[in-house]
C-alpha cells in the first residue's frame, strides 16, 4: 500500500514571511487522516514545522503517521526549509514515541500548575520590589543575550536566534516597564540584588488567561542558595496579585536544575517541543 499526501487547499503565505499547507493523508487514493505543515520565520527561513498530524482510529497503528511525517519533511525540504519542528501535548503518548522514534530532539518543555489559593510568603530573610528603569537597561541586554544562546545552543543558527530573541523581548515588552500585563520584581537577600523575574499575562489555551514567568534568573554569585525557589515563590505572587489562579513557564532542555526546581514546586508537563535537521 502507498501512503500519500493530496493538497486540501491552496498554499497560504503570509505578510511575515511563514507559509502553510493542509494536506489530506491517503493510503491507495483513500483519505485516512490529515495534516498541515507550515513555516516560522521567528527562527529563521530554514524553519518548517508540523502544526498538526491526524490518522483516523481504524488507520491507527500501521505507520500511516510515521511515513505521512516523512512525507511532510520532504515537503519542507522542497520549501527550502534546513529544520523540522513539532509539538506534541504531554498526554500524546503515541505521539511522543512516534516523534523519538523519527530521530526528533526535545528543545523545550512547556510546564504549569494551578496556584493554591493563598499566595505564598517568602523567606524572612528576603525581600522584593519592583525592578528600577536603570535595572531594567541592564536586564534587558542580559536577557536578549541569554535567551538567543538557548536558541543557538539548540540548533538555531546565530543569527536567527538573536533576531528572534530581540524581537521576543520587543513585542512582548513594547513599553518597557510600563508594558500592561507584565511585572519585572527583583529580589533582595541582605541588602543586595540577588536574583530578577519577570511574570506576564498570557492566554496558555484559548480564553484561559494565566499567568506566565518568561524569565527567572539568580545572579551567579549567589546561586545554589535556594534562591530560584524564591524567585519562582515571588513569581506565584505576582500572579496572585494579578488575578491569575494558573502559573506556567518554559524549560529548555537540558536545563536539569531548573526542571527538578519546577517539578519540585509542582509544575507538571502540558507540552513538549522537538526539532530536528532536514539533512
Amino acid at each position: 500500500m502507498t501512503t500519500t499526501l493530496r493538497p486540501t487547499g491552496p498554499l497560504h503565505q503570509e505578510a511575515d514571511g511563514s507559509r502553510s499547507r493542509p494536506y489530506e493523508v491517503c493510503v491507495n487514493g483513500r483519505p485516512v487522516g490529515a495534516i498541515e505543515i507550515g513555516t516560522d520565520p521567528g527562527l529563521g527561513r530554514g524553519a518548517g514545522e508540523i502544526r498538526s498530524l491526524r490518522i483516523d482510529e481504524n488507520d491507527r497503528r500501521r505507520g500511516r503517521g510515521t511515513v505521512a511525517a516523512l512525507a511532510a519533511e520532504e515537503v519542507l525540504r522542497g520549501w527550502g526549509c534546513t529544520q523540522v519542528m513539532v509539538s506534541v501535548p504531554a498526554a500524546a503518548t503515541a505521539a511522543l514515541r512516534l516523534v523519538t522514534a523519527l530521530g526528533y530532539i526535545e528543545r523545550n518543555t512547556s510546564m504549569a500548575r494551578t496556584l493554591p489559593q493563598t499566595a505564598p510568603e517568602l523567606p524572612a530573610a528576603t525581600e522584593a520590589r519592583p525592578m528600577t528603569e536603570a535595572e531594567f537597561a541592564h536586564w534587558r541586554a542580559a536577557a536578549v543575550d541569554g535567551y538567543a544562546q538557548h536558541w543557538i545552543d539548540r540548533g538555531v543558527p546565530e543569527a536567527d536566534a538573536r533576531a528572534k530573541s530581540e524581537a521576543d523581548h520587543r513585542s512582548s515588552l513594547p513599553d518597557g516597564l510600563a508594558t500592561p500585563g507584565s511585572d519585572l520584581w527583583v529580589l533582595v537577600h541582605q541588602g543586595a540584588v540577588i536574583g530578577s523575574v519577570w511574570v506576564a499575562q498570557r492566554e496558555m489555551a484559548p480564553g484561559e488567561p494565566a499567568g506566565y514567568v518568561y524569565d527567572v534568573e539568580v545572579a551567579e554569585e549567589h546561586r545554589g542558595h535556594g534562591h530560584g525557589r524564591t524567585l519562582m515563590l515571588l513569581a506565584e505572587r505576582l500572579a496572585h496579585a494579578a488575578g491569575m489562579s494558573r502559573l506556567g513557564l518554559n524549560v529548555f532542555a537540558g536545563n536539569t536544575p531548573a526542571l527538578r526546581l519546577y517539578e519540585s514546586l509542582g509544575y507538571t508537563a502540558t507540552g513538549h517541543h522537538f526539532w530536528k535537521p532536514l539533512l
